[in-house]
């Protein structure tokens, strides 16, 4: 039986505790079905040295006391500034390195990979979290190897995920390294997890900071985020700034963590994704509205930045056609009967 132990971090996402509960559960479950003993042994633990005494059904303990475990999850932070959810966790850190040196493995949801680079757990080991939460995780912790486009990485005992859903393929990959494919296979099923995705690119969005301080940042982004679609090049949408290029692109890398070109490019891509999940232009119309004028060299920005073509783009989110489809698949439903 694996020895799990669920960390209740401090600002956890209830969601996320209670997927990994369901999911994990579930499989001990199965295993009781086929009289088999259970595979997991769910033990949660708290960084409290007075926890509360209850989570649902299931009793807390202070990490101090925790025995060793062979498998410790680390579950998503709820919205807000991720580095106050790692100071309210810093008991967490020491304990999280001595179990790995110890031989558990570890396991972070989302945004929980933020408390395992704070320990330098992370530290020279592939790594992926929510894509919106990719860029801050790679500016603040620069010796991860940031993975952002993964769904799931795995480095030597260590594993993360990316946001949301993609919990659920760490959870499959767990209980593949566990419990073997039958019963991944089963929990996959239950759960109508899709278990074929391979990249999180195209649920990211380009949302840049404004309130890092800099005054000529700011400017540069006020006129790419006003010029964007006039196909102009970056030296010519920042020449007016009062600085020399060098000094605004140091400063723009600095800022925002990533150079004015990246931002243009991403403001670009960000303009098209949302005239093809809200809109019924054609992709050159899409195209030529975004600031881009070659189709070709379009279609392949496009799909390196999400991972997808602008069609295939367009069927995952156009909002008209997934409320069509909806109406029609209601439709087949009713004469169903």
């Amino acid at each position: 039986m694996v020895q799990l132990g669920l960390l209740i971090t401090n600002r956890h996402r209830l969601l996320s505790v209670a997927a990994i509960l369901d999911v994990f559960e579930s499989v001990n479950g199965f295993c009781e079905e086929a009289g088999q003993e259970p595979a997991f042994n769910i033990t949660l633990l708290s960084p409290d040295k007075e926890p509360v005494q209850f989570y649902g059904s299931y009793s807390m303990q202070p990490i101090g006391g925790a025995p060793k475990q062979d498998l410790i999850l680390v579950p998503a932070f709820g919205a807000g500034d991720l580095k106050t959810s790692i100071s309210a966790n810093l008991a967490c850190i020491s304990w999280l390195s001595e179990q790995h040196k110890n031989g558990a493995e570890l396991a972070s949801f989302c945004t929980g990979a933020f408390l395992l680079a704070a320990g330098g757990l992370l530290n020279g080991r592939e790594a992926t979290t929510h894509i919106d939460s990719a860029q801050a995780l790679a500016t603040n912790f620069p010796d991860v190897i940031m993975k952002s486009d993964a769904v799931v990485t795995d480095d030597r005992g260590i594993y993360t995920s990316g946001g949301a859903t993609s919990s659920f393929h760490l959870m499959l990959y767990l209980i593949q390294h566990y419990c073997g494919k039958e019963l991944t296979l089963r929990t996959a099923k239950m759960f109508a997890i899709d278990m074929d995705r391979e990249q999180q690119t195209y649920f990211g969005t380009f949302s840049p900071s404004l309130n890092h301080g800099d005054g000529l940042v700011n400017l540069a982004q006020q006129k790419i985020e006003k010029e964007y679609q006039e196909g102009s090049t970056i030296e010519t949408l920042i020449q007016d700034i009062p600085a020399s290029r060098r000094n605004v692109v140091r400063r723009f890398k600095q800022a925002i963590g990533v150079t004015p070109i990246e931002y243009l490019q991403r403001t670009r891509i960000e303009a098209a994704k949302k005239l093809l999940a809200q809109t019924d232009q054609s992709v050159l119309e899409v195209m030529l509205n975004s600031g881009y004028n070659d189709l070709k060299s379009f279609r392949q920005l496009f799909k390196k930045s999400t991972g997808v073509t602008p069609k295939e783009y367009r069927d995952k989110f156009n909002i008209a056609r997934l409320e069509s489809s909806a109406r029609l698949e209601r439709r087949i439903a009713g004469t169903a009967y």
